[in-house]
C-alpha cells in the first residue's frame, strides 16, 4: 500500500507525445541502427540547419541536459532498418541536414517521443512540447522504520493488463530513491524487500512537469533460523531448510548453518534435516521484528513412521 505520494517541483526532464497520432516508430537499442549507406555525410555542411529544443511544458524553459536525439531517415534501408543521420546528447541541438524529410527521435530516460521534421535548407527550430515527469521510490517498515536500501529493488510496469492479465514490465530491478524519468500516467510498481515473499505492489501516477515520490510500507521481518542443540546455541552446519507457509506452500529453500531471509508476516513452519532426521518448528513473522528462529534438536525431532505406522513427535 501507498504510504505517502508526494508531488514535488519542476524536473529537467522530458518525453513527448507524438505530434503526428499516425507515425509509431518503434526504436531498437542504438546498435540496431543501420548506418548511413551512402558515400556523402546525410548530416554535414550543406543544407539547411535545424535545431532542436525541448521544453516540459509549453510555459518551461527548454531542458538544458540529458536528451538525447536521434535523426533518421523516414524510409528504410535495405536491411529493413532506418538510416540513423546523426544523433546527439544534451540539451538543445543543432544539426546541419540535406533537404528532405527526417524523423526525429527524442529521449529523456525511460520517456520518448518521435516526430517527423522537413528541411527546406533555411534555418528551423523544432520544439518539442514535452509531457512526462520523474519518479522516485522508497519503501520503509511498520511505523515508518527504514529498510536497508540494498534489499529493496522496484519493478516498474505498464498499469494495462493483456488478455492474458500480465503487465509489460518497463523497468527492472530500479535502486531506492533514484529518479525515474517516465511518460506521465499511471504505472504499476513492484516492491521487494529481500528475495522470497515480500512483495507489494502499488499503481502510481506521474504527472508531467512534477517528482512523484512513493513510499510503500512493507509488513515483514528479516529473520535468521538455526538448527540447535540447546537454547541460544551455535547452528549445526550441513542443515537444509524449507520453510512452508500456514497453508502448506513452499516459500524457500536453503542450506547451511543458518538461513537468513526476509518475510512477509504471518504464520510458517520450518524445517529441518540434519544427518537424515527431520526437525520441524512453526513460527510467527510479526512486521518489523527481525530476529533469530530457533529449531531445537532436543525438542523438534520429527520421528518419521515406517509405512503405516503412526507418527510420534518427541517433545
Amino acid at each position: 500500500m501507498i504510504a505517502s505520494v508526494l508531488l514535488a517541483g519542476v524536473l529537467a526532464a522530458a518525453a513527448q507525445e507524438l505530434a503526428d497520432p499516425s507515425l509509431k516508430l518503434s526504436l531498437p537499442g542504438l546498435t540496431g541502427y543501420a548506418p548511413p549507406t551512402s558515400d556523402q555525410p546525410l548530416a554535414g555542411g550543406f543544407g539547411g540547419q535545424v535545431t532542436l529544443a525541448a521544453k516540459l511544458v509549453a510555459e518551461a524553459p527548454d531542458v538544458s541536459r540529458g536528451m538525447v536525439w536521434r535523426v533518421f531517415k523516414p524510409e528504410p534501408g535495405p536491411d529493413g532498418k532506418l538510416p540513423l543521420v546523426a544523433q546527439a546528447q544534451g540539451g538543445t541541438s543543432a544539426f546541419t541536414l540535406e533537404p528532405g524529410s527526417y524523423l526525429v527521435h527524442a529521449a529523456f530516460g525511460r520517456a520518448g517521443a518521435t516526430k517527423r521534421i522537413s528541411v527546406d535548407g533555411a534555418g528551423q527550430t523544432e520544439t518539442f512540447i514535452l509531457e512526462a515527469g520523474g519518479l522516485k521510490l522508497d519503501a520503509v517498515l511498520s511505523g515508518g522504520k527504514p529498510i536497508p536500501p540494498g534489499k529493496l529493488r522496484f519493478s516498474i510496469y505498464e498499469a494495462a493488463e493483456d488478455p492474458d492479465g500480465d503487465r509489460a514490465l518497463i523497468i527492472p530491478d530500479v535502486s531506492p530513491n533514484t529518479v525515474v524519468r517516465l511518460n506521465a500516467g499511471t504505472y504499476h510498481v513492484v516492491s521487494h524487500y529481500g528475495s522470497v515473499n515480500a512483495v507489494i505492489r502499488a499503481d502510481i501516477r506521474v504527472e508531467a512537469g512534477r517528482l512523484t515520490e512513493a513510499t510503500v510500507e512493507h509488513r515483514a521481518a528479516q529473520l535468521t533460523l538455526k538448527l540447535v542443540r540447546e537454547p541460544n546455541g551455535e547452528g549445526i552446519a550441513d542443515t537444509q531448510w524449507s520453510i512452508l507457509t500456514g497453508s502448506g506452500d513452499l516459500v524457500r529453500e536453503n542450506v547451511g548453518a543458518f538461513a537468513s531471509m526476509v518475510l512477509a508476516e504471518g504464520d510458517y513452519t520450518a524445517i529441518a534435516r540434519n544427518r537424515e532426521r527431520n526437525y520441524e518448528h512453526d513460527f510467527t513473522v510479526v512486521a518489523g521484528q527481525n530476529g533469530d528462529v530457533e529449531v531445537l534438536t532436543t525438542k523438534d525431532l520429527i520421528e518419521i513412521p515406517a509405512e503405516g505406522a503412526d507418527a510420534d513427535v518427541i517433545d
